[in-house]
C-alpha cells in the first residue's frame, strides 16, 4: 500500500510539471503572438524620410597583411557580401585567403560575418565593421594546421564611381585569441571594387 501510495505521488507530480509545463509553452506561444501583432501594427506607419528596403552587394579585393606569428608579410585575396538597410546598418560576410609572398609557406584562411554600420556621404560610403569567424592557419613549410577563433573590427570607405560600381578600401585588426602559443594578432589594408547587385 505504501509502494503504491508512493507511485500515486509521482504519477500527480509528473502530471502536474507536464501541464505546468504545456501552461508555460502556450503562454509564451500567446505572448510571442501577442508581440508580433502588436510589431505589425506599429509598423504600418512609415516616415516619409524613411525609404524602407534593403541593399544587396558583393565584391573582391586584393589584401596585404602583417602577420604577428613570425612578422610575415603576406599578400592575398578576400571576397565579401554585404546586406545594407537604408537605417545604416547591415550585415557583412567575408572570406580572405592570405597565401601569397610566404617564402616559409605560411598562410591564413578566415571565414567570417557580423554586423557593420554604414554612412553616406555624397559618393562616399564610410562604414565600420565588427567580424567573428574562424581561421585557418597553416604553420611553416606546412608543418602543422590548426583552426581558431578570430574576431575583426575593422571599417573603410566605398566610392561610387558608376551606378553599379564602386571602389573600395578597406583595413582590419584581426584578434585570433585561442592561437596555440598565445594571443596572436594580424593587421592589414585591402582594396577592391564592389558591384551593387540591388
Amino acid at each position: 500500500m505504501n509502494c503504491s501510495y508512493q507511485s500515486g505521488i509521482v504519477s500527480r507530480g509528473k502530471l502536474g510539471r507536464h501541464l505546468l509545463g504545456r501552461s508555460v509553452v502556450f503562454l509564451a506561444v500567446l505572448l510571442a503572438l501577442s508581440l508580433m501583432l502588436t510589431r505589425t501594427a506599429s509598423s504600418q506607419v512609415v516616415y516619409s524620410g524613411d525609404k524602407g528596403g534593403f541593399s544587396l552587394s558583393a565584391g573582391a579585393m586584393g589584401s596585404g597583411y602583417e602577420v604577428e606569428y613570425g612578422q610575415q608579410k603576406l599578400l592575398g585575396i578576400a571576397g565579401f557580401v554585404d546586406v545594407d538597410t537604408s537605417r545604416r546598418f547591415g550585415a557583412e560576410g567575408e572570406v580572405r585567403f592570405l597565401m601569397f609572398h610566404n617564402p616559409d609557406q605560411l598562410e591564413t584562411r578566415t571565414y567570417m560575418g557580423g554586423p557593420r554600420y554604414h554612412y553616406s556621404m555624397g559618393k562616399f560610403q564610410f562604414y565600420g565593421k565588427g567580424l567573428v569567424g574562424f581561421g585557418q592557419f597553416t604553420f611553416p613549410y606546412d608543418l602543422a594546421h590548426g583552426n581558431y577563433l578570430v574576431i575583426a573590427p575593422g571599417g573603410g570607405v566605398d566610392y561610387r564611381w558608376k551606378r553599379r560600381i564602386s571602389f573600395r578600401g578597406d583595413i582590419e585588426y584581426q584578434i585570433w585569441p585561442q592561437f596555440t602559443y598565445g594571443s596572436m594578432n594580424s593587421y592589414g589594408v585591402s582594396a577592391g571594387i564592389r558591384y551593387h547587385i540591388r
